[in-house]
């Protein structure tokens, strides 16, 4: 794969971000020495897209040197996109933190969505850096959340925050991760799960419905199946074969000729005249993302907060702000009135790359002090 074919963001230089029309090099004359050692890169590795990103401990986390997105199927191992992307940046990096979305366990990890077996000591001996370190991505998203500020979120509930009460995160995208966070005492510690990859449970006739047709093409039907980018086109399948409402022909050709389909879905349930089938498809999954929301602020208690990360939120607010997710979130019987003074926020930036840069220069670098 050459350069080229890389989505490249941004190589950024001291002052504004300078957009760029395919990957090359561009350091600013104005970088000092200083700026040149002691670097990390950080990387969000997802199923769908990977991000990379160099970052100083001078700037910091929300300043990265360069960024770039690269299609994670289209490289057959993380070391071999790592280095091209470090050879079109002409900047040497010495430690690395990678937020995975999948389970890590003893400093190993495999890419749920993806067949990369991931390894810190491996990848660091392969990329010839002094340390690697990786962490979940809903983990990575938790260690950035208490960080965020009120213009990088969007906020589908106010409610009333409950100090050092504990926060759920949701990250919805080619998969579901699900994370917690806990006060200790002294800052918020951020725990990982697969609470994704639990049961899904149907609340009605239809999702039962729903439940049966996808126990036809799955042993175990996880809350993934339906609450993810996939789990759109699940639904989207289910409603079309079950005569839930007609499939356009229009997008029926678009389905079969795209990549990818659940962005196609989302944006053809969006316009202002929405195509019934995606609208349907939509209006459920927001539902049962409300619900699973709601179950997972249950289990945790979070009165400090519930956030909703990742890639799709984001693209599909105005469905989320319709009512039919906070009525799914909070239809939990005697429990309801606990559950609409929680707040809900959507997170509008890349979180789990941030949490990766935070994590690696405040375990590698040593972030300097505002």
């Amino acid at each position: 794969m050459t350069p080229e074919s890389a989505l490249v963001i941004s190589i950024t230089p001291a002052v504004a971000p300078y957009p760029l029309p395919h990957f090359q090099s561009y350091i600013p004359d104005t970088m000092t020495s200083s700026l040149a050692t002691g670097l990390l890169l950080a990387g969000d590795i997802g199923g769908t897209k990977t991000d990379l990103a160099v970052y100083s401990a001078e700037r910091g986390p929300r300043a990265p040197l360069a960024q770039c997105q690269f299609p994670s199927a289209k490289y057959a191992s993380l070391a071999g996109m790592v280095r091209e992307f470090l050879t079109g940046t002409d900047l040497t990096v010495e430690a690395a933190s990678f937020a995975v979305a999948g389970p890590v366990i003893r400093g190993s990890a495999r890419v749920t969505n993806l067949s990369w077996n991931l390894d810190e000591a491996e990848l660091a001996a392969e990329l010839d850096l002094e340390s690697v370190g990786l962490l979940n991505d809903l983990e990575a998203v938790g260690q950035a959340v208490p960080r965020l500020n009120s213009s990088e979120l969007h906020s589908l509930n106010p409610g009333e925050t409950v100090a050092g009460g504990a926060i759920a995160v949701m990250g919805p995208g080619t998969g579901l991760g699900e994370a917690f966070l806990i006060w200790n005492g002294d800052r918020y510690q951020a725990f990982p799960s697969e609470g994704g990859h639990a049961s899904f449970a149907p609340r009605n006739e239809l999702e039962a419905g729903l439940l049966a047709y996808l126990k036809r093409k799955f042993d175990h039907v996880s809350v993934e199946r339906v609450c993810s980018g996939p789990g759109l086109l699940n639904i989207y399948q289910f409603l079309r074969d079950s005569s839930h409402a007609p499939e356009s022909p229009d997008m029926k050709r678009a389905l079969v000729a795209a990549e990818y389909a659940p962005p196609l879905i989302s944006a053809a349930a969006l316009r202002p005249d929405p195509d019934p089938l995606s609208h349907a498809a939509l209006q459920l999954f927001v539902s049962l993302l409300g619900s699973e929301a709601g179950n997972l602020a249950l289990k945790v208690l979070s009165l400090g907060g519930v956030y909703l990360a990742g890639g799709i939120p984001p693209r599909i607010l105005p469905a989320l702000r319709e009512g039919h997710f906070l009525h799914a979130f909070t239809a939990k019987g005697r429990m309801a009135e606990l559950l609409r003074r929680m707040p809900v926020s959507v997170v509008a930036l890349e979180a789990a790359l941030l949490g990766a840069a935070l994590r690696g220069l405040e375990i590698t670098v040593a972030t300097p002090a505002d």
